[in-house]
Formats: C-alpha cells, structure tokens, sequence
C-alpha cells in the first residue's frame, strides 16, 4: 500500500528559552545555546516570559536562561516575578549576568535562580550547567535532617585565635596546611582539647568539603550572603562536625561572586566564630578581595604559602607591595616554604636563602615534601595524621600547632 500524501512529523519541543532584553547583546550565549540544542530552543524578552510558560508549548522546558546586563539591574522586580514563575513551574534557571553589581546578583540568587554564569561564558559553561540539570533527580529530593552544631548564644567570648592561609599561587599547599593545622589544633591536648573552627572563604573553588569529606550545604549559601540577621543557632546550622572534634563552614554549594560578601559580611562571620572557639582558622582564596582587608586585620597569624619558583617570587613581591601601599598590616604574613629542601640538600638551602634576600622578606616555616600520602590523603577526606600519622609533612605540622598553642597559652597566662 502506499500513500501520495507527506508524512507528517511532530515538530521538536522547546527545552529552553533565553530571556533577555535584546539576545543579540548576547551572542556567545545564542552560539553556545545553538551547539547545546540546536533548534529546541528559543528567545524571549522580559514581557513575554511569563504569559509563554502558561501556554502549552513550554510543557517540556527543562530550563530558562535569564540574561541580564548593568541596563537591566532597575528592573529586579520584574526579573524575580519571571523566577518565582519558572520555579512554580518547575523550571531550572540559569542566570546569565554582565556588569551587574554583586548586591542585584544576591538578590536574584536568593531569589530562586539555580546557577550562576558570567559573561563573556567561560567555554563549555553553559553545556556544564545543562548536563547538571539533566542529571538532577526529577522527582523533588527529600531533604535529611543534617546535625547541625549548637552554639550557645549567651556563652562568653572566647576571643579566638584567628589563622589565615592564604596560597601565593595554585598548588601551594594552602588548603592542606589549614585542615592540617586546625586537626592539630583540635587534638592537641587530650585532656582539655581547645574547640577549633575552620572556615573556607575560598568561596568559589575552595576545597576544605572535600579535605574533609564533607558535604556542602545550602544553608551556608544563605547564612554568609544574610550576615545581618545571623546569629549563634543560625551560624551552627551552617557548620558540619568532622569526627566530633572540628567544626567547619565550607564553600558553598555553587560557584559564586568573590565579592558577593562584602567587608561587613566577612567582619560578622569571623567575630561570630571567634566568640565560639579558641582557633579560627580561615582558608582564603588565592584572589585579593575588597574584604582581604578584614582578614588581615583580624588575624593574629598569616601564613603565606609558596614554593621555590618564580610564580610563587613575582606573587610574594606583588602582595608585598600591595599591602605596603595601602598602609596594611604586612608584618603579620608569615611566609611558609612548601616543599622545602631537605636538610641536606645544600643547594636547594642556598636557593631558598637567596629568594628570600631578593624579596627582602623572611621564610619562618619549612615544610617538607609529604609526597602522594598528602593527594591520597585528600582524596580520601581525611587529616594526615589519620592516614599518613609518620608523614614528615603531617610531622612538621604538628610542630608548629604545639609553637602556636603554647604561645597562646602563655599569652593567657600573662594576661
């Protein structure tokens, strides 16, 4: 049998739409789109989007992507009624943003928006973004009590001790000597153990979660970007218990502005902590922030990690000089070598000594090379002194939490 007549064919369902002012500001974003879903997808301006995802064709959206711009910012009421709209419908939403300030950004996050992308897209974003959200579990997940900590407000302020780590460069061994450290710390008196809280302002790729094998919350999202209203229960919702002795507030969940915390922010957060524990140490991003400042100023040590290369001796020179310039306080960085040379590698001495005159600065802290017990130590979430306990690294680490603790000690004393 056969049939002179077309065959007819259902046309492909929208699975996305971008929602902007004019998408031609938006090219990267239409090319992007292009490869990821070729014709499913299509474009939308602000007044369209709503009346569209009560029309059938948006039966199978899977996701919208909101772009924005500077121009757009006076217009966050009408940006938010097209979130709460997608997240009614079960809608994910990617906010595309340029220009715009990290206040309007907090707004539309804390608002509903599930991911955040900068442009100019950084390449293979936008496919990253679209395969999470395929990945996601489509029945709604049911959340499980998490073990919160409980702070007692009312308890007296134990003005903490405040330890920043801050790398000089990638690789450098920031994040391993803070978790390293603070484990010390927390295990160094058996009997009257100090409380030691760790808190990963690395709030973009910080990896203290992962150090730690644990998970990241959403409640951090919310407790850091609404310090205003924080206090001691709220605070403890967003620390994590690693095994009953650290408590830790990780990055957050997703990817975010450095500067969506502002100096205020960072201020309420590291009083908060210290009221509660007699160490804070802070794993700082590799990136100077406006808030950098607060840091410096609240902690009583600084480490600054680095390695014998040049990266690590431009970096030393230029946040010297970035400091100096500013009339900070320089005096509290405390260099630290990583992978040091041995002690009988004379050479390798002579180098260290030589980078050290060049710079005009002074390398306190050797550390020695801990080789793969430290990444297999990483990647199996816990401290080197519960994998690798005759590590010489986890050796040297230990050391200097007992200098740090007894100088502590004798400073209460002498009060």
């Amino acid at each position: 049998m056969s049939s002179n007549e077309p065959i007819q064919t259902e046309p492909s369902p929208i699975l996305a739409c971008t929602i902007c002012r004019d998408v031609q500001n938006f090219e990267l974003l239409i090319v992007d789109m292009e490869e990821a879903l070729g014709e499913q997808w299509g474009d939308l301006g602000f007044e369209d989007a709503i009346p569209f995802m009560a029309q059938p064709d948006a039966h199978h959206l899977e996701f919208i992507a909101l772009a924005i711009d500077d121009m757009d910012e006076e217009h966050l009421d009408a940006l938010t009624e097209i979130i709460t709209e997608a997240r009614n419908r079960n809608i994910r939403i990617l906010l595309i943003a340029e220009d715009v300030t990290p206040a309007s950004l907090h707004h539309l996050l804390r608002h509903g928006a599930d991911e955040f992308i900068p442009y100019p897209l950084p390449p293979g974003e936008l496919q990253a973004a679209i395969d999470k959200i395929r990945s996601a579990p489509t029945e709604p997940e049911v959340e499980q009590p998490q073990q919160t900590v409980k702070l007692a407000s009312g308890a007296d302020s134990r003005e903490g001790v405040v330890i920043a780590v801050h790398g000089l460069a990638g690789g450098t061994g920031a994040t391993t000597l803070a978790v390293n450290l603070a484990w010390e710390l927390a295990n160094i008196d058996k009997k009257n153990a100090p409380s030691v809280c760790v808190l990963d302002l690395d709030l973009q790729f910080g990896t203290v979660s992962t150090y730690l094998d644990l998970p990241r919350l959403e409640m951090v999202f919310e407790v850091i970007t609404d310090t205003e209203s924080m206090d001691s229960d709220s605070f403890g919702q967003a620390l994590q218990t690693f095994e009953e002795k650290l408590h830790v507030l990780t990055a957050p969940a997703d990817v975010i502005p450095l500067d969506l915390l502002n100096p205020e922010d960072v201020e309420r957060i590291i009083d908060t902590a210290r009221r509660h524990y007699d160490y804070v140490i802070i794993d700082m991003p590799t990136t100077l922030v406006q808030w950098s400042e607060v840091v410096l100023h609240a902690a009583h040590v600084y480490f600054a990690t680095m390695e014998i290369d040049m990266r690590s001796a431009q970096n030393a020179m230029r946040i010297k000089r970035a400091f100096q310039a500013e009339d900070l306080p320089f005096e509290k960085l405390r260099y630290v070598m990583n992978r040091a040379p041995k002690f009988t590698d004379l050479a390798g001495k002579s180098r260290v000594k030589r980078l050290a005159e060049s710079l005009g600065i002074s390398i306190d802290i050797n550390l020695p090379d801990g080789s793969r017990q430290v990444m297999q130590s990483a990647d199996h979430g816990q401290p080197l002194a519960m994998s690798a306990a005759k590590n010489p690294l986890r050796k040297e680490i230990a050391k200097l939490a007992k200098t740090l603790h007894d100088l502590d000690q004798t400073d209460d004393q002498a009060a």
